[in-house]
């Protein structure tokens, strides 16, 4: 067990790890560059590739994307909840809560805990998780700046979500690319993970830590609340098997670092989210062999 722990954690250990010391080298690294080619490009291209290449049934990943969402909301209802009771920012701090890692750590961790079938069903909580931060979630950030139509107007721009639809569509049709195509996609796609990974590293080593007690209390409710509803929500729906478990993992992952890139572009406590960020994953790492052990069949 031990072994094949360490061979599901120690590719993203030690990715992050060189994007961590990368960043702390002082060396350049061009994190917005990256991140835009990772998300118009590498991610859409990821998406595509695993949905033409992994037998999914339509009905389980309708099941974890449903999971994931009902998931999300009950996150999103608790915390606005506590967050008025305590009368701190709900704009700056909800979001934190809502919105995990699923893409730049969860990703990745069910590729390596669970296989190809675990990649594709982890990309329906992806899916759920994109669609609900460019619409949710910047109207929570952005309070009152700009008009639903132009959120959606955003959102359908995004290459990410085009291939949302492209992936669904094989799904239900039993569509497959024509091999010149998936080759050419599939090549493309496989630097979405390992850059996701050390932008990760990069992103942690340039982020300092506000406040120690608060950013603690959030990292806490991130990952064990949301692994707490998550298991809620699949025990209510009734989801077993691997969607479960890509279900429960996909919702504790830490404070995803898109929170911290909203906050800073509203405004909205930056460096607290930043701390979150931080401490948030380096929790992550410290409760997720435990909860492998759990969740690998």
């Amino acid at each position: 067990m031990l072994t094949e722990l360490f061979a599901i954690l120690a590719p993203i250990v030690i990715s992050v790890g060189i994007g961590f010391f990368w960043g702390r080298s002082g060396t350049a690294y061009p994190a917005d560059f990256v991140s835009r080619i990772v998300m118009y490009v590498g991610t859409p291209c990821l998406i595509v590739s695993v949905m033409n290449n992994v037998e999914v049934d339509a009905d389980v990943m309708g099941e974890v994307m449903l999971a994931t969402a009902v998931a999300m909301t009950a996150m999103g209802l608790i915390g606005w909840v506590t967050l008025r009771a305590l009368k701190l920012d709900i704009h700056a701090y909800l979001p934190p809560l809502i919105f995990p890692n699923n893409g730049n750590m969860g990703l990745p961790l069910c590729l390596f805990a669970f296989g190809q079938i675990g990649l594709a069903l982890s990309l329906g909580s992806f899916m759920v998780m994109m669609i609900a931060t460019f619409t949710v979630g910047l109207l929570i950030v952005s309070d009152v700046q700009g008009s639903w139509g132009s959120r959606f107007k955003d959102m359908a721009r995004q290459p990410v979500i085009h291939s949302m639809i492209i992936a669904l569509a094989m799904l239900i049709t039993g569509t497959h690319l024509p091999r010149w195509l998936f080759n050419t996609v599939d090549m493309i796609g496989g630097f979405a993970i390992p850059l996701m990974t050390i932008t990760l590293g990069v992103s942690l080593a340039t982020m300092r830590i506000a406040t120690w007690r608060r950013s603690l209390a959030f990292s806490f409710a991130r990952i064990f609340g949301g692994l707490a509803l998550g298991w809620l929500s699949c025990w209510t729906l009734n989801v077993e098997g691997v969607s479960r478990s890509v279900v429960l993992l996909q919702s504790a992952m830490p404070v995803a670092v898109f929170n911290y890139l909203l906050a800073l572009r509203y405004d909205r406590h930056p460096q607290d989210i930043a701390a979150m960020v931080v401490i948030s994953t380096l929790l992550a790492f410290i409760t997720l062999p435990f909860l492998l052990v759990l969740l690998l069949p």
